[in-house]
């Protein structure tokens, strides 16, 4: 079977995206895992699928899957990529809920990533605490950007050394997100991310949008904050007025073609 794909990238967080309204694919462990091989197949750190929508509002379904075939809430580089790549400004339908999408005037990718999520029970964590102040050494805290996310502020070395093993710990039931970050100023921080089922990334969207929430919990962000990581930099609003958080940064097609499965 040939399949159409596309190869797009965020700030160096890359993705292979296949359209299913233009034809059938079907997603299973082996097809996503050899798709997301940088070595037998495209590679990239998460495959892409879009849907009709099936929502009131929405123009399209929007699905995100590691490499090892588990499937994320939420993907914020993704999503603007995606939104690149419709064009026009799409709302997007995810596991996450619905995320409008907009131009800047200088032509960035917006995406209106809602209301991160504070409850234990509902990021999800094993069992009842504060998500503020995490019973784990460094004293993490945790949201949900749609997916889980735990963001440490002592520095950025703990997410290649003990990221594994974190994003694996018993307090976090679906596996998590691990943040580090560096703080800059209160208004710039460096943030390096072990994604669940994907490893270290050059960039993280929902990740930048967890450290700036978790680093405004803690009072030591403003609510706009530049987040820079390997691959680049992205800006983030944590809205006052409706607790929403935009976030903005580039978005490249690399290129597209046919795959034989």
């Amino acid at each position: 079977m040939m399949i159409r794909f596309h190869k797009m990238q965020g700030l160096g967080n890359d993705f292979v995206i296949i359209d299913r309204r233009h034809g059938p694919f079907e997603a299973t462990l082996h097809t996503m895992s050899q798709l997301c091989d940088r070595r037998f197949g495209i590679g990239c750190d998460q495959l892409v699928l879009l849907d009709a929508a099936d929502r009131e509002g929405a123009d399209v379904l929007v699905r995100f899957f590691n490499p090892d075939g588990s499937e994320a809430g939420a993907c914020g580089n993704a999503s603007r990529c995606v939104a690149a790549l419709v064009g026009g400004a799409p709302v997007l339908q995810t596991r996450a809920g619905l995320l409008p999408s907009f131009v800047t005037p200088d032509g960035e990718i917006g995406v209106d990533m809602g209301r991160p999520v504070f409850e234990w029970q509902s990021i999800p964590l094993a069992h009842a605490m504060n998500t503020l102040d995490l019973p784990l050494s460094g004293n993490p805290a945790a949201c949900s950007m749609g997916n889980p996310h735990v963001t440490f502020f002592d520095g950025l070395e703990r997410a290649e050394r003990e990221g594994a093993a974190l994003e694996r710990n018993a307090l976090f039931p679906e596996r998590a997100n691990i943040g580090c970050v560096e703080i800059l100023s209160r208004q710039a921080v460096r943030l390096r991310v072990w994604e669940r089922g994907a490893g270290l990334t050059l960039a993280c969207g929902s990740g930048a949008c967890a450290a700036v929430v978790n680093g405004v919990r803690r009072g030591l962000l403003d609510r706009h904050c530049d987040v820079t990581m390997e691959g680049g930099s992205l800006r983030i609003h944590w809205r006052k007025d409706d607790d929403h958080v935009l976030m903005i940064g580039p978005a490249t097609h690399v290129f597209e073609g046919q795959i034989h499965l």
